[in-house]
């Protein structure tokens, strides 16, 4: 059961009361923006609360135990708070999103109704709708280790150990070309080997694509350099010229992380056990029946 401000309860309690709803969005990047459907600017929390345009909570149903609830903000797409271009960018995606019932004669007056994270986002006609999902989306999260012959930590993160920002492991890019929405020439990686940083990330530090991080799949050679396959499309936000640091990748092999890596002792994945392909193979002459490792 929510516990009310005593001054909000009590205007509550009277006859006419002057509320407004606030949004406080806090992307991923650590931008955050707050907005209202007053008709003037709010400020509490070290936000500001700017007038909307056009932008409107829609209805939040109530559910029992553990569903995730679902509502959404509809709003007019501005070039000063929420553009078409960083929603394409996905520099929404995930973001959270606190809903508050405020009190704009009184703002110290004011309950947080809600925390949401922002779902699917959709756009038409220079409007757009997003999804917000309750903090129950979190239980449908896969938690815990899966049994697999491969490594199921994140190359540079705290289980793996590796420090990404060793000069070996990091290297830095210019694009020179685009080949399609998803590939892109690039020079500046000429001191590492074909395919050093497939499975790596890029972070963009300048243009368009500025602060995000995109997944590299690809790193080939050709003679028009080096050729890096982006696992989103790029195409339209990328331009001649962009700079870009990219760290090396791992496709999460013992092997690899034994050879390229030297952190076979983190490995997280379990190459030495058998996999159901191993025990159910007809045995073959010279297989190595003694108990020994299958994987060195």
């Amino acid at each position: 059961m929510r516990t009310l401000d005593i001054g909000l309860a009590a205007h509550l309690a009277q006859g006419e009361t002057t509320l407004a709803t606030c949004w406080k969005l806090v992307r991923g990047d650590g931008v955050v923006l707050g907005f209202t459907d007053h008709d003037r600017t709010l400020r509490f929390g070290g936000t500001d609360f700017v007038p909307a345009h056009g932008l409107d909570g829609g209805e939040v149903p109530a559910r029992l135990g553990a569903q995730v609830e679902t509502s959404e903000v509809l709003g007019v797409l501005s070039a000063d708070d929420i553009t078409e271009d960083d929603i394409l960018l996905g520099r929404y995606d995930g973001a959270l999103v606190e809903t508050w019932r405020v009190n704009w004669a009184d703002v110290s007056q004011r309950v947080k109704l809600r925390s949401d994270t922002i779902g699917e986002i959709t756009r038409e006609d220079n409007v757009f709708r997003a999804e917000l999902r309750s903090a129950q989306q979190g239980l449908n999260a896969t938690r815990g280790r899966i049994y697999q012959g491969l490594c199921d930590a994140v190359v540079g993160d705290a289980r793996c150990g590796v420090n990404l920002a060793s000069p070996a492991l990091r290297g830095f890019a210019t694009v020179t070309g685009i080949v399609d929405d998803h590939r892109v020439v690039v020079a500046g990686l000429d001191g590492f080997a074909a395919g050093w940083f497939g499975f790596g990330r890029a972070e963009w530090t300048n243009g368009a694509r500025s602060g995000l991080r995109d997944g590299v799949v690809t790193h080939r050679r050709g003679a028009e350099g080096d050729v890096l396959g982006l696992g989103v499309v790029v195409g339209a936000w990328v331009a001649v010229g962009d700079t870009l640091e990219v760290t090396a990748g791992c496709d999460r092999r013992f092997a690899t992380c034994k050879s390229k890596f030297g952190n076979a002792v983190n490995f997280r994945g379990f190459p030495h056990i058998p996999g159901s392909d191993f025990v159910l193979r007809h045995p073959r002459n010279g297989d190595a029946l003694d108990g020994r490792a299958v994987v060195k």
